[in-house]
């Protein structure tokens, strides 16, 4: 799923108000910080993500992975923090604007 423009705005007005519910640290991307992604966000939809890693290019590296191994979509991203949603197919929550 691709978001729209409007959608990601909808979203990160949203995202304000909400804090980082998983961290990753020096440790990277481990086995555990995944299922415990993978189960927040099919719970939450929408949920921010802090990465404390490195440098960058290494933050962006990881944050890709994570969306990409989970079918989910970067709302945006500042600093070390970044807002993730993915669409919980069998109970949506969060209704996006129409495209």
């Amino acid at each position: 799923m691709t978001l729209s423009e409007a959608q990601k705005k909808f979203l990160r007005g949203m995202g304000h108000r909400l804090k980082p519910i998983i961290t990753i640290g020096g440790a990277g991307l481990s086995e555990s910080v995944v299922r415990e992604f993978d189960s927040s966000i099919a719970h939450h939809e929408l949920i921010k993500v802090r990465v404390r890693v490195g440098d960058r290019n290494t933050r962006d590296a990881i944050i890709s992975k994570l969306c990409d191994d989970n079918a989910a979509e970067l709302v945006a991203r500042v600093g070390n923090v970044a807002l993730i949603y993915r669409k919980n197919e069998d109970a949506p929550k969060i209704p996006l604007p129409i495209a």
